[in-house]
């Protein structure tokens, strides 16, 4: 095949062509052929090459005519929703989440089965409660899983996307040791072979659906802070004015030692800051201190935070107390964020992030400034994020969306996976991981 500048096959420009055209749509849209030109930095034969594939694909579509000054009338186009469907699975803190999604990330149906008991993360009835997700919401929605793009999971811990045979997790604060998940989820059979899993960490997954469609749309640079039963966040470096975000970084900022000797946090070390912000922590302290559920970890965390919340907001002195603890310490850890990577904005998210945000903000905000270095303090805003708790639900269906853009609209198979048997008989019967 014939090359162009710097190596690049005729293929190699097809598909990036298609990739700027699709992604200027689907961020942008609708717009006209002609719009598309500026707009993308293509030539208006290419834009007319590039949509009548696009269009026979069945990728686009109409949207709509409007005037033009002095000219034709203009056909708006835009990526057609049914086109294509995506999931997107958390495994979160008490629960797996499982959504549907069209193109457009409207959601099209959802389930919830509880990690029962309550926090338990053994492997097996993990990879059970997404594989029985996928069949549940494709039943619910009539959509078979040969039109999936892909199922995106988000996940506590370091995924490792390099090891010979999928994507592997290590999650230190729930017991999972190297646990091969990419392995475990095909060995289901819940989908085809040519679908695949795409797993990352759930902070960063949060992070590129703030930055996409939240809070983040618009900057650059910005840190998306998950604070949930634990805390962790997601360092985005490349972000668009316009949407499209690839990547970010997941930052193990929950690990970072706020305390020497202090609290012992859940991965096994002392004085983390998650041992002072997350919501479990935080409601051992209450209990520690008089208030509060007796056993935090048998209770549903998220009634129990409001119960502190509401205690707080009706004067009760320990609440009091300690949620301004707790500031401090978040706006500390904060002040970190912002003092190595001088973000345009942090964004607070996670299910206790927004339960919590409202009351203890000005006073993160307060105590971040005054840690920060003034310079940096002064260019970068705090606020929450803007999806909800379904943020990190969303961010891993733009898992296999991003996948789609970067083939620029084709479907790629996934890499064989092979599984030994005795891997998901092992894991199914143990506690914690591999």
């Amino acid at each position: 095949m014939s090359t162009g500048r710097g190596g690049r096959t005729v293929r190699d420009l097809r598909r990036g062509n298609r990739s700027a055209v699709l992604q200027r749509l689907y961020f942008g849209g609708p717009m006209s052929r002609q719009e598309l030109g500026p707009a993308t930095g293509l030539s208006s034969g290419s834009v007319s090459n590039v949509v009548g594939e696009l269009v026979a694909d069945g990728l686009l579509e109409e949207a709509g005519i409007v005037d033009s000054d002095g000219g034709r009338p203009r056909t708006l186009l835009r990526v057609r929703p049914g086109s294509a469907y995506m999931i997107g699975v958390d495994v979160g803190e008490t629960r797996v989440r499982v959504e549907l999604f069209d193109l457009a990330l409207t959601e099209l149906a959802r389930t919830e089965m509880p990690l029962l008991p309550r926090g338990c993360y053994d492997v097996g009835p993990v990879v059970d409660h997404v594989a029985a997700g996928i069949a549940t919401v494709l039943a619910d929605a009539g959509i078979g899983a040969d039109r999936l793009l892909g199922v995106g999971v988000g996940v506590p811990g370091i995924v490792d996307h390099e090891t010979p045979g999928g994507s592997v997790v290590h999650g230190q604060t729930v017991g999972w040791d190297a646990v091969p998940l990419e392995r475990l989820l095909r060995a289901t059979g819940a989908l085809p072979e040519e679908v695949p899993y795409l797993i990352d960490n759930g902070a960063r997954t949060l992070g590129q659906a703030e930055m996409w469609f939240g809070a983040g749309r618009g900057a650059r640079d910005a840190v998306v802070v998950l604070f949930g039963s634990g805390v962790g966040a997601s360092l985005i470096t490349d972000g668009s004015p316009d949407g499209g975000t690839t990547g970010g970084t997941p930052l193990e900022w929950g690990h970072l030692t706020v305390s020497v000797r202090g609290r012992r946090c859940r991965c096994g070390a002392l004085g983390c800051l998650e041992a002072y912000t997350g919501a479990e922590s935080l409601l051992a302290r209450w209990a520690e201190r008089g208030g509060g559920p007796a056993r935090p970890g048998a209770v549903d965390e998220e009634a129990a935070l409001s119960e502190l919340l509401a205690a707080a907001r009706a004067a009760d002195p320990v609440a009091v107390d300690l949620l301004e603890e707790t500031a401090e310490y978040l706006g500390a850890g904060l002040s970190d964020l912002v003092n190595l990577f001088q973000p345009e904005r942090i964004l607070i998210g996670g299910w206790a992030g927004l339960l919590l945000g409202p009351y203890l903000l000005p006073a993160v905000r307060e105590y971040a400034t005054r840690y920060s270095l003034r310079h940096p303090a002064g260019r970068v805003t705090v606020g929450l994020g803007a999806l909800g708790p379904d943020a990190v639900t969303v961010g891993a269906a733009t898992l296999p969306l991003s996948a789609f853009f970067a083939t620029g609209g084709r479907r790629a198979a996934p890499e064989p996976v092979a599984e030994p048997p005795a891997w998901r008989t092992a894991l199914s019967t143990r506690s914690g991981g591999a």
